[in-house]
């Protein structure tokens, strides 16, 4: 199903349940409160247009850096920014469905064939590119199998997915509807902790 065809599909499902406001100019959205889980996961599995701030933290093995990280997803495209690892300043990572590439901070563009694998050969740590904007989300992936733990609040507490461990150990208002605040991802030797400040949905 195309992109277009999907988000409207979603959008007519949720409204009247949807709150539209003004906000800085341009439209945020605001989610309904979700009750069910099964309803929550599709629901945000399939939201394609949104945007998070933050800060994060990677440790793997002797390397490892904190700095701060914003994501934004447009449909099956995404952008993100890592700012103030030690000794390589701002990188962007851009993608969709074919292909990934990197931008250093000398403003070299490099195409990634695995941006986990092709970020951790270059830098010496890595992220979880291809399902973070899912586990982000309070979701998994619903490209991989996945073992799910709610918590007490119906909200996802805990997954295992693609050999990552994640736990989500904080919730907290993000476009009307809790959303993860403080979230860790590790796998063996990698450790990546990610607070998000602020949420956007449109």
């Amino acid at each position: 199903m195309a992109v277009s065809q999907r988000r409207a599909n979603l959008r007519a499902c949720l409204i009247p349940m949807l709150l539209l406001t003004a906000c800085a100019g341009n439209q945020s959205l605001f989610l309904p409160d979700f009750r069910d889980w099964e309803i929550r996961k599709k629901v945000l599995q399939e939201m394609d247009e949104w945007e998070f701030s933050g800060r994060i933290g990677v440790s793997a093995g002797t390397e490892g850096f904190n700095g701060k990280f914003w994501w934004r997803q447009d449909g099956t495209v995404f952008r993100a920014r890592i700012s103030g690892p030690l000794g390589v300043g701002t990188i962007f990572i851009n993608g969709n469905k074919r292909e990934l590439t990197l931008t250093d901070r000398d403003g070299e563009v490099i195409e990634l064939e695995d941006a986990e694998v092709d970020l951790r050969e270059r830098y010496g740590w890595t992220i979880p590119v291809s399902s973070l904007r899912y586990w982000a989300l309070g979701v998994p992936d619903p490209n991989s199998p996945s073992s799910e733990e709610l918590g007490a609040n119906g909200l996802l507490s805990a997954l295992t997915q693609r050999e990552w461990g994640v736990t989500i150990a904080e919730y907290r208002d993000g476009g009307g509807q809790p959303m993860p605040r403080r979230l860790t991802a590790v796998d063996d030797d990698i450790k990546v902790r990610l607070v998000i400040d602020s949420w956007a949905f449109r």
